[in-house]
């Protein structure tokens, strides 16, 4: 699928899964999307795995953005805890579009966790409660970080992904490899069948000669990324310069910056040292994974001056990475030279660089895609030098094999459905889109946002009301859960969340009309009682409300969730 059909589809609102070869532009597919959403003042929220990947576009960690701590599997008495918090509330009131970047690195149990949380905040059975939800990434590449073996492996395996009914983009114009034989290379890894051709020119390429001098070297541990930066550095013979970064915020706010970028407090730079940028500026000439040479520091402010592996001279100034809170405003700030130190680096920190040239050690291979990753970084075969190579550093998963055929066939009709509708159609769908996400169609405002943006003046959006607020005006007409369910269309689970939402905003709303029968609600009473007289840290959060997993062990599992919430609603 070529780019330009793949940004039509995600224009009309679909839930959509990009994925392709690596060097297809999934990433710059996102960027030209949310681009097109911000000039119409709809802003979706942007999530990866790790924070380096979110740092490619702007956007958080799923860990971060969802308050789910060090977690990959929830229950719901966890999301009880959540449903407590005001500024989780706020943000998800908000959310119409979510982007879900890197997936191959997320969990099935991270991607239920994600469905469950924005089914229960926006109060709706809708998968992932009715937020459109954009998917990237590639499954040949780095798969979940896991300590033990387990049967599903990968988000796609997820009752959530099913229930998403998602159009498939697979991208296959490749514009990072220039060179059909490293393209051929990378087709082989993705077949699962190495050719005599391609091991033939991988062995030419073993401790190849390259046209730089210092090429970014790839290893597959971070002991060994850090030692040889270190060494090389010490062998400089010229005078340290160190930049301490500076920044503006609170220090929990600053923390969440240096975590979800690349981004250092204090670096440390000599007089031909390699680096690497990790900021996206392309009217300064780099992008994030440009390579270079510092050749010298600037006489004025002694920022340093980097000769970049393609002859490039660049003075480098201070860059900066922000943190915004829901409405956009930002709330900390940190203000460094974008540069690491790049005689080595991790391939795990490579996923969506480009380098000019790279020294590749894959003989520690541990993981299946880790090869296809690191190869799939340099433009052409004439940038590798391969150093080592194992068994496993050419594999890649088996049961992603078996699934790419089905992927490339949903996308082919995907093709056939985007081209079939008119254009009339297709820009009425787009308009539709637009609207239901609250923002404007009209050329005039859509220009004057253009603007807005180029001004660094964006708008925001506004806030926009509760669903829950629908339930409470049909409670009059409603006599019992069942038909208040009835009449919203909704499970009695989220009738229930709803209720407690409306007691919260307003207690003395008469709902007596759905207290439980005398015996359940006994029971659960007597229950919640005793735990209350315990006084068990554990079974309190910071808001001093007893969660409902000591309520549900205390019944011994005879009560369900959705009744023991129905009964605390009447527990004073």
């Amino acid at each position: 699928m070529k780019q330009s059909t793949a940004l039509n589809i995600l224009k009309s609102g679909k839930n959509v899964f990009i994925t392709g070869s690596a060097g297809t532009g999934k990433t710059y597919l996102l960027h030209l999307y949310t681009q097109y959403l911000k000039e119409r003042r709809v802003y979706p929220a942007i999530v990866a795995p790790t924070g380096i990947a979110a740092s490619h576009l702007g956007g958080q960690t799923i860990h971060s953005f969802f308050a789910l701590g060090i977690r990959e599997n929830i229950d719901e008495g966890y999301v009880d805890f959540l449903l407590d918090k005001k500024y989780l509330k706020t943000r998800f009131s908000k959310l119409k579009l979510l982007i879900i970047d890197e997936i191959s690195m997320v969990s099935p149990e991270l991607f239920s966790a994600m469905d469950m949380i924005l089914r229960r905040f926006k109060g709706t059975d809708a998968p992932f409660g009715g937020v459109q939800v954009v998917i990237s990434g590639d499954f040949f590449q780095l798969p979940p970080v896991s300590k033990t073996p387990k049967e599903k492996r990968f988000a796609w395996q997820s009752e959530a992904w099913r229930a998403l009914a998602l159009q498939t983009c697979y991208l296959e114009e490749k514009f990072r490899q220039d060179d059909n034989r490293l393209i051929g290379i990378l087709d082989d890894i993705r077949s699962g069948e190495i050719t005599p051709a391609s091991e033939a020119l991988l062995k030419s390429r073993h401790e190849a000669a390259l046209g730089i001098d210092t090429p970014t070297r790839l290893y597959t541990h971070n002991l060994d990324v850090d030692r040889i930066n270190q060494e090389e550095l010490d062998k400089l013979d010229a005078e340290e310069k160190l930049f301490v970064c500076e920044h503006k915020g609170s220090e929990k706010n600053i923390e969440k910056i240096f975590k979800s970028s690349l981004v250092l407090e204090r670096l440390t730079l000599k007089k031909g040292a390699v680096v690497i940028f990790i900021k996206n500026n392309a009217e300064a000439g780099y992008v994030n994974g440009t390579t270079g040479k510092v050749e010298s520091f600037s006489p004025i402010d002694k920022m340093p001056i980097v000769r970049t592996s393609e002859g490039q001279k660049i003075k480098v100034d201070l860059e900066e990475w922000s943190l915004e809170n829901d409405s956009g405003k930002v709330i900390a700030t940190v203000s460094q030279v974008p540069l690491r130190l790049a005689w080595a680096i991790t391939i795990h920190k490579s996923q969506g660089m480009t380098l000019d040239a790279a020294e590749i050690d894959l003989s520690r291979t541990f993981e299946s895609g880790q090869g296809y990753v690191a190869l799939s970084r340099i433009k052409n075969i004439e940038g590798l030098r391969l150093m080592g190579l194992n068994p496993m550093a050419l594999r890649v998963d088996p049961l992603i094999l078996h699934v790419d055929s089905r992927i490339k066939g949903a996308s082919a009709k995907a093709v056939e459905r985007a081209e079939s509708m008119s254009q009339e159609a297709f820009e009425a769908q787009c308009e539709e889109h637009i609207r239901r996400m609250g923002g404007v169609v009209e050329k005039a405002k859509i220009e004057e946002e253009r603007a807005n943006i180029k001004a660094g003046k964006p708008s925001h959006s506004s806030y926009v009301t509760p669903t829950y607020m629908k339930t409470k005006n049909l409670i009059p007409k409603s006599d019992t859960l069942i038909r208040l369910a009835t009449h919203r269309g909704l499970s009695k689970s989220t009738i229930v969340q709803h209720l407690a939402l409306i007691k919260e905003e307003d207690p003395d709303f008469d709902m007596n009309k759905y207290k439980p029968k005398e015996a359940l609600f006994d029971k659960v009473e007597s229950a919640v009682l005793k735990l209350m007289t315990q006084k068990m840290p554990e079974h309190f959060p910071d808001d001093g409300k007893l969660r409902l997993k000591p309520v549900f062990e205390a019944l011994n599992g005879e009560v369900g969730y959705d009744d023991i919430r129905v009964c605390m609603l009447f527990i004073d």
